[in-house]
Order: structure tokens, then sequence, then C-alpha cells
């Protein structure tokens, strides 16, 4: 067999991006128009974006173009993801040595010419400190190529298993009891007449009577409703956005989200209004609130999803609650806030996030304590 031949900087590319996708969990995102660079991103990583670049860069003039060519990126990345700031580290492989390479406003820019220079580098190792002895060197260029290709290979089948684990179908039945609970309910007020008197006995939310103990009411409220109209309008927001949530998170994790919600929103309905309230919607606001962070746990596939579908349906529906009287809109900003802060405490199964998790549960303490606080002692 012929020996094969891979240039220096090719070895050393291909043992980064070996390291930052098996090691650190990076992916590999596809960037247009681009040659002999390649752009990885991890939404949770110490730095989102990390652009490998292989160009030969022979004078400041092409450096300086290089940055512009960067930042265009990252502005369209952003644009992409939803996001406000994004941290990228540029590791440039040949660069001449006339060339001064420095650090630019949230671009990290580091110049190698040796692999070895990699795991001396402090900038690097204090960021990435397995990469002192994780980075792999193959002891051929064949070799190089055979194990950096398979573990690639690999760690993708991986992921893609969890990813078809999370996105596949699966047998729903938790929304549907939800929604049972719902219509039983309307039946039990028909047959003991709709009225206010009949819905404060059954448990509608009413500021009075739980700043007095009864707190079941910021719970129980989510399972009455007023009219038919009323009953099958949520009921059919609950089937579409109950069944995506069920499916995404899992059923323990919807009812957590569900409950906490209705609690959310039973809370700031309560706090600004003196009136009766009932109604699943604001538990409903909160499975939009849910599917909206799930939404940003995956924003590179369903960035167009949340900006055609779901916050269309966020906006519209709370400037419907703003303009029309009789419609707690407390309640839907309340479940909103509760559902995205429960889906980010009780986390996206598969998804390693451990981070966003324990600041889910930090914030949502927090919050609750807050609206409790103003609700029960101001």
């Amino acid at each position: 067999m012929d020996k094969v031949n891979v240039r220096k900087q090719d070895q050393i590319l291909m043992s980064l991006v070996h390291y930052f996708v098996t090691k650190e969990g990076y992916a590999p995102i596809f960037v247009q128009g681009v040659k002999d660079e390649i752009w990885l991103e991890k939404v949770d990583g110490p730095y989102r974006i990390i652009r490998i670049n292989n160009n030969y860069i022979h004078n400041e003039e092409q450096y300086n173009f290089e940055q512009f060519k960067i930042k265009n990126i990252m502005k369209q990345i952003k644009r992409k993801t939803l996001s406000f700031t994004i941290n990228t580290l540029n590791i440039d492989l040949n660069v001449a040595d006339r060339v001064e390479v420095k650090n630019e406003k949230n671009v990290d820019n580091i110049s190698i010419h040796e692999l070895s220079e990699v795991q001396k580098n402090n900038d690097i190792v204090s960021v990435f400190p397995n990469i002192k002895t994780d980075l792999f060197e193959g002891n051929d260029s064949l070799d190089l190529i055979i194990n950096v290709t398979k573990d690639i290979n690999n760690k993708t089948e991986s992921d893609n298993k969890k990813f078809e684990k999370i996105f596949s179908k699966k047998k729903l039945f938790v929304t549907y009891i939800l929604m049972g609970l719902c219509f039983l309910m309307y039946i039990v007020t028909l047959i003991m007449g709709s009225s206010n008197v009949i819905y404060l006995i059954l448990g509608a939310n009413y500021a009075p009577l739980v700043k007095n103990g009864e707190i079941f009411r910021l719970i129980t409220y989510a399972f009455l409703h007023g009219s038919i109209i009323h009953l099958v309008v949520n009921m059919y927001s609950l089937f579409i956005a109950g069944r995506q949530v069920e499916n995404n998170f899992g059923k323990v994790r919807l009812l957590i989200i569900y409950f906490i919600s209705a609690l959310s929103g039973g809370l700031l309905s309560a706090l600004f209004s003196n009136g009766i309230s009932i109604g699943a919607s604001g538990a409903i606001f909160g499975l939009l609130g849910a599917l909206v962070y799930f939404g940003l746990q995956f924003r590179l596939y369903l960035t167009d999803a949340l900006v055609s579908k779901i916050f269309p349906i966020i906006i519209i529906n709370l400037l419907i609650g703003f303009t029309i009287t009789g419609i707690d809109n407390a309640c839907h900003i309340g479940g909103l806030i509760g559902g995205f802060l429960a889906a980010m405490a009780v986390g996206v199964p598969e998804v390693d996030n451990k981070k966003d998790r324990i600041n889910g549960i930090i914030l949502l303490v927090i919050y609750t304590l807050f609206i409790s606080y103003l609700l029960f002692f101001r």
C-alpha cells in the first residue's frame, strides 16, 4: 500500500477536531462558503464556537480579513440561534511569523504551528485542561486518519441515537388524563350549576381565600372552566402543546411542568386580581414556555419552529389578553415563566445539562418565594 502523506497542519486540525468532538462534546456546524476551516459549536461550552483554520495567513491584511469573516459568521450564527452574544475560540494553524495575532471582542485568537504547542498553551489548557492528556496523536498519517474518523463517526452515531430517542414518537396518555380531568370537572359544574359559588366550592382561584390559607386553589382552578367554548379552546391547546411536551420531556416531567406552571400562574393571578380565576390556560402557557426552552436547547434545528410557530402563538395570545376584558393575562404570564423555569429545572432527557438544571431550580425557587412573599406578606 502506498504511503499516505498528510500535511502537518491537516494532522493538527484532525487531532483538534477529534478532541473537541469526542472529548468536549462539540458538534460540527455547516458554514457555507468556507474552505480549509472547521467550525464547531457547543451551546453550554466554555466557548460557544470553536473555529480551527488551516488557511495560510501571510500578512496583516489577510489576518484582518479573516477576523472580519469570523465576526460576520458569528452574526449569522447569532441570528440563526437567537443568541445575544457568542464567544469564539479561533485557532489558526498556518500564520506567518510576521503577522501579529491578538484577541478581538468575543474572539480569542491563538496561533500554533506544532501539535505540542497546543498542550503547552496556557490559554487553551486553562479552559480545556484535559487536552494535555486526551489529545490524539497518531504514529503515522494513515493511523491518524483511520482512528480520528472512526472515533468521530462513533461519537456522531451515539449523538444521533440520543436525538432519535428524544424526537421519536412515543406512546402518550398523561395529556389525555389531564384533558379527561378537565372534562370531568366541567360535567360536575354543569350538574351542580355553573355559578361563582359553585366554582369557589370546587376550587377556583380567589385571592382572599388563598391568602386565608386555601393554598390548594392555586392548582385546582386549572381544572375548572366557565363555558363549553372556554373548555374546548383550552383542551385543543392542551392537546397540541401537552402531547408535544410529553413526547419531548416524558410523562413525569410533563406533570411536573404542568403543575408548576399552574401554581406559578395561580400565584401571579392572585397577586394582581381579587376576582375569581378558572381555566387551564395558565398551565398551557407553561407548556408553551417549556417548548420554548426545548427549542432553545436545539435551536440549531428548531429556530424556524420557534420563530414561525411558538413565539407568534405566545405573543398573539398575550396581546389578546391585554386587549380583551375578562382574560386573566397575569395567570398566562405566570404560567409562561413557571413553565420555562420548570423545564430548565427538570431538564431534557438524554441531554447533559446539569448546570442548566441547577440554575433552573435556583431561579424557580427564588421566583416562587418572591411572588409568594408579595402575595402573602406584603
